[in-house]
C-alpha cells in the first residue's frame, strides 16, 4: 500500500472511502517554523486547520473545508537516547518506517496495534492500541511530545513539563494543536512467540479471564454465524527466531487472509444469503501455527481487504456478557456478517481521553466489507456496547456525542478545559470535534 488515502484535485478520501472532504487548500510544511506560518495564514484567512495522516480513521476526525495539513515532510527520527531508552520521531513518520528503523538500532516498541500504515501522530492522537495484559496503547508509551498550538507557540510537554497538557495531548484528537514530534519509550529488541489456534466461542468466553491472565498478549476473532474463533497468544521468548516459512506464511497471511477472503467478501456483498456457509468454511480454513520473531513482525499483519469498522471499549469484566449478547443479536436477526469480530484487551491508563482511561478494558470491534450496508449492524452493536458503558474508538464509526462522552470519561472536563485554553477560537475544529467535544 503506497498511499492509503486519495487526493484528486482538492477532494480528500480516507482509506476506507467512507469519508470525503474538499479542503480550501492543502499544505505540506517541511519544518515546525513552516507549520507555524501555515497556522498563522489560515487564522488570518478565517480558515480552520486539520492535520491528516494516512487516512486510516473511519470517522471524519481529519476532514476539513479549510486547510488540510499533510505531514509527508515531517518524517524521520530526531534522536535515540539509549540512556533514557527513548526515541524522538517526527510526527508524520509512518509506523512501518519507525519499526524497521528501530529494529536496525536493536530496539523495539513494547506493544503496538495490528497494522503499521498509520503515521505516529495519527495513531497516537486517536488512541490506536493493540492487545496486552500489562502493556497499553502506543499513546501510553509516549514520554514527551511537541505540538504547535493555535497561536503558533511550539509547546513541549511531558509528565514534568506542562503535565496537564501531556495528560490530554497523548490522545488529543487533533483538537489541541498539530503534533510535530513524539518521544516514545523503547526497549532492547526482543522475540515474541505467537501461537495461533482455532477454538470454539464457548471455550473462549468461558476461559476468557484465564487466557488474558496467562498471556502477555491475547486476542481472538469470532466468525459470526458460527461457533468458531481463531485465537492468538503472543508471549516473550528466549528464542531462537523461527518466523513463518516463506510459502506457508504467504498462504496464511496473503492467500487466505487477504486474497481468498477478498473474494468471499465480494461474493457475500453480491449474495448475502451465501455468507453463513462461507463463514463456516472460512472459520475452518486457518490452521494452528506457532512462530517466533521480532515484535512488529508478530504484532502486525497486512490488511488489504478494505472495510469500515466500529469498535467499543467496555470494562474488561463486562466483555463476555457483551460478546454473548452480540452473538445472540446476530443469530436472531436477518443480518449477514462476512467479517469476524475482533476482541482485544488493555490495562487501565492515565490519559484523559484514552478509551482505557482509569479502567481495564476489552475492545470489541465489528467490521463490514467496504460498500456493504453497515448501518443496521453497527446501530445494533452500538446499542449493546453503550449498555455496558462502552467508549467508542475515536477513529472508528460511532454516533456518540459530547453529552454521552462527558459521562463516559471522568476526565472529559479536564480535556475540554485544556482545549479551551490552547484553542479558544477553535482553529482546529471540525464537525466531528464539535459533536464529540462540544462547541
Amino acid at each position: 500500500m503506497t498511499d492509503t488515502y486519495a487526493r484528486t484535485a482538492n477532494t480528500w478520501r480516507n482509506w476506507a472511502g467512507n469519508v470525503t472532504a474538499r479542503p480550501a487548500r492543502v499544505e505540506s510544511p517541511a519544518s515546525v517554523d513552516e507549520l507555524a506560518d501555515v497556522l498563522r495564514r489560515a487564522s488570518e484567512d478565517g480558515l480552520t486547520v486539520k492535520p491528516v495522516g494516512t487516512g486510516h480513521s473511519f470517522t471524519a476526525a481529519a476532514a476539513t473545508d479549510g486547510v488540510l495539513v499533510r505531514p509527508d515532510l515531517l518524517t524521520g527520527i530526531r534522536a535515540v537516547d539509549r540512556e533514557a531508552m527513548t526515541v524522538t520521531v517526527e510526527a508524520g513518520t509512518p509506523l512501518k518506517r519507525l519499526n524497521t528503523a528501530l529494529a536496525r538500532e536493536g530496539l523495539s516498541l513494547t506493544n503496538m496495534g495490528d497494522i503499521m500504515e498509520q503515521t505516529v501522530a495519527g495513531a497516537t492522537s486517536t488512541g490506536t492500541h493493540g492487545t496486552g495484559r500489562d502493556s497499553a496503547s502506543i499513546s501510553a508509551q509516549i514520554r514527551a511530545l511537541e505540538l504547535v498550538t493555535a497561536d503558533g507557540t511550539v509547546l513541549r510537554c511531558s509528565a514534568d513539563e506542562h503535565p496537564e497538557v501531556f495528560a490530554a495531548a497523548r490522545v488529543g484528537l487533533g483538537a489541541l494543536g498539530v503534533v510535530t514530534a513524539v518521544t516514545l519509550a523503547v526497549e532492547p529488541v526482543f522475540l515474541l512467540t505467537a501461537r495461533e489456534e482455532p477454538m470454539t466461542f464457548d471455550r473462549v468466553t468461558s476461559d476468557f479471564d484465564q487466557l488474558v491472565t496467562e498471556n502477555e498478549h491475547f486476542e481472538f476473532y469470532w466468525f459470526p454465524h458460527t461457533g468458531n474463533c481463531n485465537t492468538k497468544r503472543n508471549n516473550r521468548s528466549a528464542g531462537p527466531a523461527a518466523p513463518p516459512g516463506r510459502v506457508s506464511g504467504w498462504i496464511e497471511d496473503e492467500l487466505l487472509s487477504n486474497g481468498i477472503f477478498q473474494v468471499a467478501c465480494a461474493v457475500g456483498r453480491a449474495v448475502p444469503a451465501a455468507i453463513p456457509s462461507m463463514a463456516r468454511i472460512s472459520s475452518r480454513a486457518l490452521s494452528a501455527r506457532t512462530y517466533t520473531d521480532i515484535p512488529y513482525k508478530v504484532f502486525t499483519s497486512p490488511r488489504r481487504v478494505r472495510f469500515v469498522e466500529m469498535e467499543y471499549a467496555v470494562p474488561r469484566e463486562a466483555a463476555v456478557d457483551a460478546l454473548r449478547e452480540l452473538r445472540a443479536m446476530v443469530e436472531r436477526s436477518p443480518l449477514r456478517i462476512s467479517f469476524p469480530v475482533e476482541v482485544r484487551t488493555a490495562p487501565a491508563d492515565d490519559m484523559a481521553l484514552s478509551t482505557a482511561s482509569g479502567r481495564d478494558s476489552a475492545y470489541i470491534a465489528v467490521h463490514m466489507y467496504r460498500g456493504t450496508p453497515h448501518q443496521a449492524y453497527f446501530t445494533a452493536v452500538e446499542r449493546i456496547m453503550t449498555g455496558y458503558d462502552g467508549r467508542p474508538h475515536w477513529g472508528k464509526i460511532h454516533t456518540r456525542d459530547s453529552g454521552y462522552l462527558a459521562g463516559a470519561y471522568p476526565r472529559f472536563g479536564e480535556f475540554t478545559a485544556v482545549r479551551d485554553r490552547l484553542d479558544p477560537d477553535r482553529l482546529f475544529a471540525n464537525d466531528y470535534l464539535r459533536r464529540v467535544l462540544g462547541e
